[in-house]
């Protein structure tokens, strides 16, 4: 009996023993994980518990041009922040930092109420009024460096470089297209929390995971971009335009040296402009290119042997008719050969070209030009104008399109396109972006020219660029777009905009533009030049050229390219008139074509019932168009004006009050 107890006191022991070692085994892996496994991830949880991490303005790499002038650069400036446990006297710290900071005493102690311990009272402030809060000496009130974005060139490439927000990321530009990649690491400020999880005292002004943004090397040369900036300004405000772009590339490789856009803006203070003047026009915005469109006809029917340069085309006397509509030339030719008609941008040459050639390998060339897709350059918000599929070409599109109507295009596919013809047939893809750098200046990544594909051969390219000469040359349109002392090849263009009432083209509405590239026989440079809604006259050969002509020989001098050998003068302008309404025959502008109506009067319809105006109509027989219903209020042309070939004709209706 005793011997039982004995034994089974000795199996309780050990039970009890082997209970706790099972105890102790667990306690001891568990306190392994969390002390040794689980050690970083609880010590940042610890950290947030008795932490608060207020995080600062990242710095932002430089932007550089091509000479690695500063374009875009982040400079350190104070922001100011209060402690309000640590202010013995808020509302005499009020009275006295409110005005400083342009705020009421009952805001600023607004603003230090509550049980927070940190409050940010101004990000990055301007450096007098540093030096007047740190003169108040003031305890709790303290300052931390952030970076702020500046400009130093203000409103130079501003549409290019874009801007940035408070965060501060890219809002538009190469600031948000490259925004990764400037956008440095987020620093922080660290405050103490106590075992409530309130706010102390501010630990110090201690910054963490910080680092500097990568810089970013463009193709723009700033000296050239000056320069473009400088005549397009000039060319918008004597023309009295609604504004203008201008565009200045390498042929040979694609790089952008210039894009400009007026009105422009300053990215320092970019809120204060309206959305519209912040856009880069230069590839957002797509138009009816005109004439310009000829020299790819030309190139692509010599390419394909449909026509050669001694061909001639009667010109019909300025007047052809086809397809139930009449195409118009602003003066009255007859025979003319395949350059004269780029020379002279005949309207009605080109339509017979583009028969000729045919709609299945217009459109093919079109496309391999680059035109109906985006030319890829690296920037935002791109389009890719419009070029609608063959399938849907109808009646005259394929004399329209010949000449640059029924199709549109951005700035950049056209001088994309041109640069084609102008480096012997190869179509390049556009880029602005030629390095990336760390802070020390180590190339990270280079940016090398891309070919998108041979177009056209190189004997066609230079066929088409000694035609191009011609326009340039004495009797051309563009004869203000000769440089002296180089040889330019060129095409003018003049294109009626779309009216936003009818939605066809507008009476009096025109995009001027002059487009081509310099020196002719080597060229350095394809420069663009479009001035949107002229006033003083539609022809791109009187308000695009001249700002050409200006951009091209500043831009040699300064690239230091020796004039020709050939002593070379400026040709004697061809004076263009202004139109007037009168005047029909100065009114129709490249590219526009008559449905019917030429030396009509128009009556004047106001007041009249919709079946008055109809009767009017079938007597004179007018084709007018009527919008709305009730009695007629407005009206296209007015009443008493001669109707011209591109007069878009309509009435519109309101109901009587």
């Amino acid at each position: 009996m005793r011997d039982s107890r004995e034994k089974w006191t000795r199996v309780r022991i050990r039970m009890i023993g082997c209970l706790f070692v099972f105890f102790f085994a667990i306690t001891s892996a568990r306190a392994f994980y969390l002390q040794v496994v689980k050690k970083e991830q609880l010590l940042k949880l610890a950290e947030k518990q008795h932490q608060k991490i207020v995080p600062l303005t990242p710095a932002r790499g430089a932007i550089y041009d091509r000479n690695n002038a500063a374009l875009a650069v982040s400079i350190e400036m104070d922001s100011c922040y209060a402690e309000p446990r640590n202010i013995e006297n808020i509302p005499e710290t009020a009275a006295r930092m409110a005005p400083l900071l342009g705020m009421t005493r009952e805001a600023f102690e607004k603003k230090l109420a509550g049980s927070k311990n940190f409050v940010w009272l101004q990000r990055r402030c301007p450096p007098e009024l540093v030096e007047k809060i740190r003169a108040l000496d003031i305890d709790g009130i303290g300052f931390v460096k952030e970076t702020k974005r500046f400009y130093p060139n203000a409103e130079m490439a501003g549409h290019v470089l874009g801007f940035t927000g408070l965060d501060p990321a890219g809002l538009e530009g190469v600031e948000l297209k490259y925004d990764a990649t400037i956008l440095g690491s987020t620093g922080y400020l660290v405050t103490e929390r106590d075992a409530l999880g309130r706010d102390v005292a501010l630990k110090g002004t201690v910054v963490t995971k910080a680092s500097k943004g990568h810089n970013v090397i463009l193709t723009l040369d700033k000296n050239i971009q000056y320069i473009a900036e400088k005549e397009l300004a000039k060319a918008v405000e004597e023309s009295r335009a609604r504004g203008g772009m201008a565009l200045v590339m390498e042929p040979q490789t694609g790089k952008v040296l210039a894009m400009a856009n007026y009105p422009a803006f300053n990215p320092n203070s970019f809120a204060k402009y309206a959305p519209q003047v912040l856009r880069n026009r230069v590839i957002v915005d797509s138009f009816e290119p005109g004439s310009t469109f000829k020299v790819f006809l030309i190139a692509g029917a010599l390419e394909e042997q449909v026509i050669s340069p001694r061909d001639a085309f009667n010109c019909e006397n300025g007047s052809y008719s086809i397809g139930g509509r009449t195409i118009h030339d602003t003066h009255k030719y007859g025979r003319l050969t395949v350059g004269e008609i780029l020379k002279y941008s005949s309207n009605i040459g080109a339509a017979k070209i583009g028969s000729r050639l045919g709609a299945k390998r217009l459109d093919s060339y079109l496309r391999k030009f680059g035109f109906g897709e985006k030319s890829g350059i690296d920037l935002p918000g791109e389009v890719s104008g419009y070029l609608r599929d063959r399938s849907q070409w109808f009646g005259v599109d394929l004399a329209t399109i010949s000449f640059g109507q029924g199709v549109s295009a951005t700035a950049m596919q056209l001088a994309t396109a041109v640069s084609a013809v102008a480096n012997g047939g190869q179509l390049m893809k556009p880029y602005l972006v030629e390095k990336i750098s760390d802070e020390n200046g180590n190339v990270l990544q280079e940016f090398a020219p891309q070919a998108r594909g041979q177009v056209i051969s190189p004997e066609v390219a230079k066929t088409v660029t000694k035609m191009m000469e011609g326009v340039a040359a004495e009797g051309g349109t563009g004869t203000n777009a000769a440089v002296e002392g180089y040889q330019v090849a060129g095409k003018t263009g003049t294109a009626q905009k779309v009216d936003p009432i009818t939605h066809g083209y507008s009476v009096d509405k025109r995009t001027a533009s002059f487009i081509g590239f310099v020196p002719a026989d080597n060229p350095r440079l394809t420069i663009f030049v479009v001035v949107d809604e002229p006033k003083t006259s539609p022809y791109g050969g009187v308000v695009a050229a001249p700002a050409f002509s200006a951009i091209a020989l500043q831009s040699l001098c300064y690239l230091k390219v020796p004039p020709d050998g050939n002593v070379r003068r400026k040709p004697a302008p061809v004076e263009e008139k202004a139109p007037t309404p009168a005047d029909v025959s100065v009114a129709a502008a490249e590219g526009t074509f008559d449905t019917g109506g030429e030396g009509t009067v128009m009556p004047d319809f106001r007041g009249m019932s919709m079946r008055q105006v109809l009767r009017a109509m079938e007597k004179k027989g007018l084709n007018v168009k009527l919008i709305g219903s009730g009695r007629a209020v407005e009206q296209n042309p007015s009443g008493g004006r001669l109707i011209g070939p591109t007069d878009q004709v309509w009435v519109r209706f309101a109901p009587a009050a």
